[in-house]
């Protein structure tokens, strides 16, 4: 071949989405250990050395047929187990409006304080709930790739102390501060409202989660001006003192149902930080964790900034 031998084309194939499932057998005049090697890592299922023997090539066929055919059969079981869990979390949704509508009927009558404290705790708990189910619901739909994002021009500074306020009870019971450091001036970014908003309620949620009482809570707003090596950016940082996370959870923090330090009382599904990873990425931007010296961790959104 003119452009590129059978290694590379192999390589193409294995490193694009639509055709990396295909299997691929090299025939090779190559014998050397080291070459036969850069085969199987460019993604070879299986390779032939020549001269070829047609009975050995046919049986190798029909191995990686077979093997094809078992592929295919687990992904359509996979499809359809994400397509019943998407049906089932979608169907949860309707009890929970039930549970708030008697919930506000329950509000209107003539009890003790005691109760409308309970009523006002199940009302919280459900409202987490209705989060949840809607994350599970975005991350099916971006694996889907049939999200679609409403983009808007968001002030994040703006959008930042709102979500302040939005945890000032919450904040004031834990007995934290949460405090934001944030540009004089406006500072937009075009992104979904929604998204956006639910990312950087799940960082502060975390944060809350695994702060220690009379601790703070970060939020930092930073406005990256245009370099050679980068575009505008918006920089955004929700900052800890808590428990921190270890650096092999680091690694795998953002995926589903990974979760970092067991902490007893304190609910770890495993999917929040891999909303935020997926909605993040599907805005073109980036997010990241690092250590808060001496404890606690850094939460980082890369995202462009919008020019005004």
């Amino acid at each position: 071949m003119p452009d590129m031998d059978g290694i590379e084309v192999c390589q193409q194939l294995k490193n694009n989405q639509q055709w990396h499932h295909i299997p691929v057998i090299i025939v090779t005049a190559l014998s050397d250990k080291e070459d036969l090697a850069r085969c199987l890592d460019a993604g070879a299922d299986d390779f032939i050395s020549k001269p070829i023997n047609s009975m050995e090539l046919r049986a190798r066929v029909r191995s990686m047929l077979r093997i094809k055919s078992q592929y295919d059969r687990i992904q359509d079981t996979m499809q359809l187990r994400e397509e019943m869990m998407q049906t089932i979390v979608h169907d949860l949704r309707n009890p929970l409006i039930g549970i708030t509508l008697g919930c506000d009927s329950l509000k209107a009558l003539d009890i003790s304080e005691r109760g409308k404290q309970r009523i006002e705790q199940m009302g919280k708990t459900i409202e987490q709930m209705r989060f949840l189910i809607d994350d599970i619901l975005t991350i099916g739909r971006i694996e889907a790739k049939k999200l679609v994002l409403n983009f808007t021009a968001i002030d994040i500074v703006e959008m930042a102390r709102s979500i302040i306020a939005d945890f000032e009870s919450i904040i004031l019971s834990k007995k934290l501060q949460l405090l934001g450091e944030f540009p004089t001036e406006p500072n937009y970014i075009s992104g979904d409202t929604h998204l956006i908003r639910r990312v950087l309620n799940n960082l502060i949620d975390n944060a809350i989660k695994f702060s220690p009482q009379q601790s703070s809570i970060i939020i930092r707003i930073e406005h990256l001006p245009e370099n050679p090596d980068r575009q505008d950016l918006i920089k955004i940082q929700v900052i800890d003192c808590g428990i921190g996370i270890s650096p092999e959870q680091k690694q795998v923090i953002f995926e589903k149902y990974e979760v970092g330090n067991i902490v007893t009382g304190i609910s770890q599904i495993g999917l929040g930080l891999s909303f935020c990873k997926m909605t993040i990425e599907a805005h073109h931007g980036t997010i990241s964790v690092t250590n808060n010296h001496p404890k606690g961790s850094i939460f980082t959104v890369l995202l462009n900034r919008m020019q005004q």
